[in-house]
């Protein structure tokens, strides 16, 4: 029996612009399945198929018209048995939610040289969406819930991103490092009326009460983490709600507490988001409603800091570097490219050498879980080669030694089983699938050792 949706909802947004009592109820009664994803484009890039992408499952030829990566599909698939989903060459992401790219295109050029906050990153939306965007920016991916933080990890792991680093705080750490992100995104924990569509146990859960209760949690992490934007930085806001209280009246209590600015977006005119104005600052936002879109109920809005605090100067020792015997034993399986090297506990680790400083900082003040690529540890002579490693696009095509596996045999790795191989190599060796790598195994000369993380593992049949 299908929930049905609160009549207090119903009432609660009667007033908001462009709600249609009907059509809105007619998008949740008898709903469209909407699935969509959104590609890798640096992997792609790396293994050459940028030109032309495609994939041996679905069809792509209906682009989400605001994300030039973003793509629906005609049904939905089992990703969980698509090796390419573990490979990182997409990732399955709410249409609505990836207007952000869009929002980003009107905001930033995609070689600023940056800093990037995404405070409630779990589970990686947005979070890879940024990493792929931003060619140079340094990515700070923040959750405060460590077993949200989890997933966090295995999926900016799985997209290799080398520019982003992983965080586990509150937003009130953040407050340390005043003035010092060019954007903030912030897409906040909300009521999440605009995903009763996806998940109908929300519509239970839904309440004028619950909606007070996020409207004052949204102003707190927005007051904590304020201080660290720069003069001038941006913040983005957005909900998966309809509720005018987490939305438009954020906008007004922002521009109320703080010296910003709210800034226009354009968007074409047959997209059918809605462009509103918050009631008393008439500040610019952005709704997605069911029944005009084809994606999820969301609100996003972008606004400027307006105050011009002095410049605070971070002060931060650089990070050790790693033994001339071991640069040499790592750069045989690293591709060519301005690199900082540096151990942590027996792992060796490398980030964009421009952000050697900043990574030496945010380790100074926060909680990190996960920063740059993991290469692997040395023992004697060889490299023990990290998960992360696998899944990066860092390493050096020619000194790798590479296993193709069939689609069958790809499940069987992910499952952590035996794979079979015939013979001829032995060491180390990368699977991969529609060559995209998957993960590591060694051969030995009596079996094959799938070293594929245990917790990660295809558990379904």
């Amino acid at each position: 029996m299908e929930r049905k949706l609160p009549e207090g909802l119903l009432n609660h947004i009667a007033e908001i612009k462009g709600f249609n009592k009907q059509a809105f109820e007619a998008a949740h009664y008898h709903p469209q399945l909407i699935t969509s994803i959104r590609f890798n484009e640096k992997k792609y890039e790396h293994f050459r198929h940028s030109s032309a992408i495609t994939h041996p499952h679905f069809s792509l030829d209906k682009k989400v018209p605001w994300c030039e990566y973003g793509f629906y599909l005609d049904e939905r698939p089992r990703f969980t048995f698509d090796p390419l989903l573990h490979a990182g060459a997409y990732y399955v992401q709410e249409a609505s939610s990836m207007f952000l790219w869009n929002a980003l295109q009107q905001l930033f050029n995609r070689d600023a040289n940056i800093k990037v906050l995404d405070l409630c990153a779990a589970p990686g939306g947005k979070s890879t969406l940024l990493a792929s965007y931003f060619k140079n920016a340094l990515i700070i991916s923040n959750e405060v819930i460590k077993t949200r933080a989890n997933i966090l990890y295995e999926n900016i792991t799985k997209w290799g991103a080398e520019n982003v680093i992983i965080t586990n705080n509150d937003a009130t750490g953040f407050q340390r490092l005043r003035n010092y992100f060019d954007l903030i995104v912030i897409d906040a924990p909300c009521s999440g009326s605009g995903l009763f569509r996806k998940d109908e146990e929300a519509i239970d859960e839904w309440s004028e009460n619950n909606v007070k209760l996020c409207s004052q949690r949204q102003q707190r992490i927005i007051a904590d983490i304020h201080p660290s934007l720069k003069h001038d930085g941006i913040l983005i806001y957005s909900t998966c709600s309809y509720s005018q209280e987490e939305d438009e009246d954020i906008a007004d209590w922002m521009k109320a507490m703080f010296k910003v600015e709210s800034i226009r977006l354009k968007v074409e005119e047959n997209w059918h988001v809605e462009e509103t104005q918050s009631p008393v600052h008439k500040c610019y936002g952005y709704r997605f409603w069911p029944h005009t879109v084809k994606g999820e109920g969301f609100f996003i809005c972008a606004l400027q800091k307006d105050e011009a605090e002095s410049f605070t100067k971070f002060h931060a020792p650089s990070l050790s570097g790693i033994t001339g015997k071991e640069m040499a034993l790592v750069q045989q399986y690293i591709t060519a490219g301005d690199w900082h090297f540096l151990k942590q506990q027996d792992f060796i680790r490398v980030i964009p050498k421009p952000w050697n400083g900043d990574l030496a900082l945010l380790q100074k003040n926060l909680y990190l879980k996960k920063s740059g690529i993991n290469i692997g540890e040395i023992k004697g002579r060889d490299l023990i080669p990290h998960h992360e490693f696998a899944l990066s696009t860092l390493f050096n095509n020619n000194n790798i030694a590479k296993m193709e596996l069939e689609e069958e045999q790809a499940l069987q790795y992910l499952r952590k089983k035996n794979v079979v191989l015939p013979p001829g190599h032995k060491g180390w060796g990368l699977c991969t699938y529609n060559s995209f790598p998957l993960g590591w195994i060694k051969i030995l000369h009596n079996r094959v050792n799938n070293y594929y993380p245990t917790e990660w593992r295809i558990r379904k049949e």
